[in-house]
């Protein structure tokens, strides 16, 4: 076995951790920019409807459903560390995180038939 492929072949805990991590980043950099445009409708409908004119952008409409999807990866490898740690299901990891992805998957292509419709 290479070097390459040995890092290919880390634990699906492993790999969770990461995706926990990563989406919690990725969620960490939306808020700001969530709170900057409800902060728009403050300044009044004009401005928040500028901002909204360029939520239609193609590039933008990628962005919301990557965030939704790092919203459900975040949500679902959360509940998979609860249920390791307070249930101690160390033994079911691997169903865990299958069941973790699935959950991931399908709220991302729900959310996606729903943009483009």
């Amino acid at each position: 076995m290479t070097m390459r492929t040995h890092h290919l072949q880390r634990p699906s805990s492993w790999w969770m951790y990461l995706i926990h991590r990563v989406s919690g980043l990725a969620l960490a950099l939306f808020l700001p920019l969530h709170f900057l445009v409800l902060g728009q409708a403050l300044a009044g409908a004009a401005p928040l409807q500028t901002v909204l004119d360029l939520t239609r952008a193609p590039l933008v409409r990628t962005l919301e459903w990557a965030v939704v999807v790092a919203l459900a990866a975040h949500l679902a490898a959360g509940l998979r560390v609860l249920c390791i740690e307070f249930f101690a299901w160390h033994a079911l990891q691997k169903t865990l995180s299958t069941i973790a992805i699935a959950f991931t998957a399908l709220f991302g292509l729900a959310y996606l038939l729903a943009l483009i419709r």
